[in-house]
């Protein structure tokens, strides 16, 4: 191992646990104690949001209560500076692993805007108190800096609640009321500038009975700008400038905050819709449906009480499509966990593996049947079995009336059509009619579903369809002597095809045998053409031949010498 790698092995090394660890632990961003703690954190922000503005504006709120507002206000700085200390102790995921390192913590956090933030919140500005006297609240109004931290708990809470359209409105309605209220806090304020009762516009004067009490002026003060934020109207006329502007600020304030409720609220109702949309069916498009193709008056009855007992009593038929886009394992243990124990009831399915019960349960279909509807009738082919969540069945005559037994909640049927068993008598067929006492929520297993999941389950397929045989030969519904020539049919069967496959294997070795010796006879070939044509090009061209025979004309020994030698050469060559 080299050295650069010795290095790199012991920076990834993780530092050993120290007791500080213990007492101080990193928090996980996402765990309940860090939930609790930004909820916490919601009481101090929303105090300096709403009881320092109110102090500031009204005088007589600051007087009276001066001792209470000072402990408050250093408890809120206490809790100020351990939310500090929290950040410094939350971890953050760095390529999916929670980051635990304090240092890497610490490094992070002060860089970044919350850091900067957090301490401008904190800086000690009453310590002007000492020359400007205790009665100046807007000294602390840095305080606001730490809103970020009240809009990261709303969203977690949003994330975590079981309403979360509930807590958007309520969300909603808690900015309503800071709005106005800071704005009646402005009124007041702006009311004491211009002096009490000059105009019917400002606050009344306090010398007039009841106008003195601080109740009184700020239910006054909060009642006067709720009419104009609402753009109710009957408001007095405004007679200065500064009137002016303030009612300009707050009509286009209320024209912003009208389009934001609008906004809220529709998409708080979308949401609820889409909602309804995805957990239960819609009725509306079957209604119409039945209603252009004239059903019956009764039949559409039916389909209205069917589709409105899935609403009052909150049943759902679609569960595959709400958990579609979880992961496929996180998918699995939701489904097992609401529908392992009913399944784990059938006697078939009792003593199998888990992990086949987990496949299994995904494959569950929820389905809902009316009073008086018919699950099977005798004679149709069975192509799924049936597990009873709630309601009663009756298994009944032909006449529909006649009850042979009653089946409950926990029982099944269909489980032996969708297991192929050999001598089975009544074949894939229903044997017995069984009808809905009243409404039945029942789980539906296709055929084909289960032998899906066996097919990567051989052991266990082969246990079932002994149970299956088990319960036949209970009912007396099970031909040994078929299962015998079946059985028999079948080793014939896988006998001839290993016999086949034993051919196929010796015919495909003999033809790579000739794929081979093919292969090399045209390699051979082209071996002796390119040796021919080598050969042939060390040839005489004729032109070179005319000019040889000139020159052999004077002597007659000269040609015969030629030829002799072109006789010689000409095999030689060929060869």
């Amino acid at each position: 191992m080299s050295q650069d790698s010795k290095v790199k092995t012991t920076e990834s090394t993780p530092p050993a646990p120290t007791k500080a660890r213990k007492w101080l632990p990193v928090l996980d961003p996402s765990g309940d104690y860090y939930y609790w703690w930004l909820n916490t954190m919601v009481f101090p922000i929303m105090y300096n949001l709403i009881i320092v503005v109110c102090r500031a504006c009204f005088p007589d709120l600051q007087h009276s209560y001066l001792v209470a507002w000072f402990v408050l206000d250093y408890t809120s700085d206490l809790l100020y500076l351990l939310d500090i200390g929290v950040r410094f102790h939350t971890g953050f995921l760095e390529q999916g692993i929670l980051v635990v390192d304090k240092g890497m913590i610490a490094s992070r956090y002060v860089r970044t805007w919350s850091f900067l933030l957090d301490l401008a919140s904190l800086v000690p500005t009453d310590a002007a108190y000492v020359q400007l006297g205790p009665h100046i609240p807007t000294l602390r109004l840095n305080r606001f800096l730490r809103v970020p931290r009240l809009f990261e708990a709303f969203d977690r809470t949003e994330t975590r609640t079981a309403y979360p359209n509930a807590f958007r409105i309520a969300k909603l309605m808690i900015y309503i009321f800071v709005v106005i209220h800071w704005n009646s806090c402005l009124y007041f304020a702006l009311s004491r500038y211009l002096g009490f009762g000059r105009d019917a516009w400002v606050y009344p004067d306090p010398a007039q009975p009841g106008f003195e009490r601080l109740r009184r002026q700020y239910l006054y003060s909060f009642y006067f700008s709720t009419l104009i934020l609402t753009t109710v109207g009957d408001t007095p006329l405004p007679a200065r400038e500064e009137e002016y502007l303030f009612m300009v600020g707050d009509f286009l304030l209320a024209v912003m905050g009208f389009a934001t409720i609008m906004g809220s609220m529709s998409s708080v109702i979308y949401n609820m819709n889409t909602a309804d949309a995805a957990f239960y069916p819609d009725h509306a498009l079957v209604k119409k449906y039945m209603k252009l193709q004239h059903v019956n008056r009764r039949l559409e009855r039916r389909v209205i009480d069917w589709y409105q007992h899935l609403q009052i009593n909150k049943k759902m038929t679609n569960e595959v499509a709400i958990l579609q886009h979880l992961p496929e394992r996180l998918r699995a243990e939701v489904a097992v966990s609401v529908h392992l124990s009913t399944l784990s009831r059938v006697q078939i399915f009792q003593n199998c593996e888990a992990s086949l019960l987990e496949e299994l349960v995904l494959k569950l279909q929820p389905q809902t049947y009316s009073p008086g509807e018919y699950v099977c009738r005798k004679g149709d082919i069975g192509r799924e079995m049936y597990i009873i969540r709630e309601g009663q069945l009756a298994v009944v005559a032909d006449d529909g009336v006649t009850q042979y037994a009653v089946l409950g909640a926990g029982l099944y049927f269909g489980e032996i059509s969708i297991i192929n068993i050999k001598g089975n008598m009544s074949g894939n067929r229903r044997t017995a009619n069984i009808k809905s006492l009243g409404y039945s929520d029942l789980f539906c297993l296709s055929k084909e579903d289960l032998r899906e999941v066996l097919s990567e389950y051989p052991q266990a397929q082969a246990v079932m369809e002994e149970k299956g045989r088990e319960i036949l030969l209970k009912m007396n519904k099970l031909d040994v002597n078929a299962e015998a020539a079946e059985i028999a049919l079948q080793e014939a069967t896988e006998s001839r095809l290993k016999g086949l496959d034993q051919q196929l294997d010796d015919l495909q070795t003999k033809f790579a045998r000739l794929l081979a010796e093919l292969e090399s006879s045209a390699l051979k070939i082209a071996y002796r053409i390119e040796r021919l044509e080598w050969q042939t090009r060390e040839w005489p061209m004729p032109e070179d031949m005319g000019e040889a025979d000139d020159e052999a004309e004077p002597g007659e020994g000269t040609s015969k010498d030629g030829e002799e030698k072109a006789g010689q050469e000409g095999p030689s060559g060929l060869e």
